[in-house]
């Protein structure tokens, strides 16, 4: 194990250190008191939340991968600049403006926060997936040729395999991001664990705050963790281990 690793590995674990010794301390001190004391509301809360994230991201997702692939094909490659740079405005425009923008065309309510989180996610998952399909070895996919695959088959049995490890991993930073961002849809109506935060902060109430604001973060990691695990199951094996060695 190189020093890299090593250090990676030693950050990692006081990192959770800090993270269980803040859990215990909001729990001795009766931070996360509305959670149990109000649980239909929290779990109300907790699905408007889930459902905003959910929603946009898959929205996100099911356009995101197929414009990229469709850009990296040669007949759309010179559109690829002006789709792009169309999705970076969903990261160069401020949450809170997109949020409004929404609100103007749709009005108050969970739709607004979904379509403004929807254009928030688009880019990083674009971006992967255009990068992805970029790096898969173009001598590979002569020789494929060479064997007589269609393009449909180079696609989905040498591109996508080989650049699903980029995909995931802008599909991942796209849902957590948004998982932290969707607190912001209280400010439109839109409901979601955002409600306490934001409460929270208005009436200087600690337990208010954190009882919205830690189970925002527990969520964050449940889906990093839960997109590890997918992505884990459909990148090959191969490319993994090559990965872990280069890395």
């Amino acid at each position: 194990m190189n020093k890299k690793k090593i250090i990676a590995n030693i950050v990692k674990v006081i990192s959770w250190i800090f993270v269980l010794v803040f859990f215990y301390w909001a729990i001795k001190n009766n931070m996360l008191s509305h959670i149990y004391e109000e649980p239909d509301k929290f779990l109300r809360l907790l699905k408007q939340h889930v459902t905003i994230v959910f929603v946009s991201g898959l929205a996100a997702i099911f356009t995101a991968i197929p414009l990229g692939i469709l850009l990296t094909r040669p007949k759309f490659r010179k559109g690829e600049w002006l789709f792009v740079n169309i999705a970076n405005l969903g990261q160069t425009i401020p949450s809170l403006a997109i949020l409004a923008l929404a609100m103007g065309f749709l009005g108050i309510g969970i739709k607004a926060a979904i379509i403004a989180l929807y254009v928030f996610s688009v880019l990083p998952i674009l971006q992967n997936t255009i990068a992805g399909l970029d790096s898969v070895d173009k001598q590979t996919i002569d020789a494929a040729r060479g064997m007589g695959f269609t393009p449909v088959q180079i696609l989905w049995k040498i591109e996508m395999p080989q650049a699903s490890f980029f995909i995931f991993a802008g599909i991942r930073t796209a849902l957590v991001i948004n998982i932290g961002t969707a607190a912001l849809a209280y400010l439109i109506g839109g409901g979601g664990l955002g409600v306490w935060v934001f409460t929270g902060i208005q009436l200087f109430d600690n337990s208010f705050l954190l009882s919205g604001a830690i189970p925002i973060t527990i969520l964050a990691i449940a889906i990093d963790y839960l997109c590890r695990g997918l992505e884990y199951l459909v990148v090959p094996k191969g490319l993994r281990l090559a990965r872990k060695t280069n890395g």
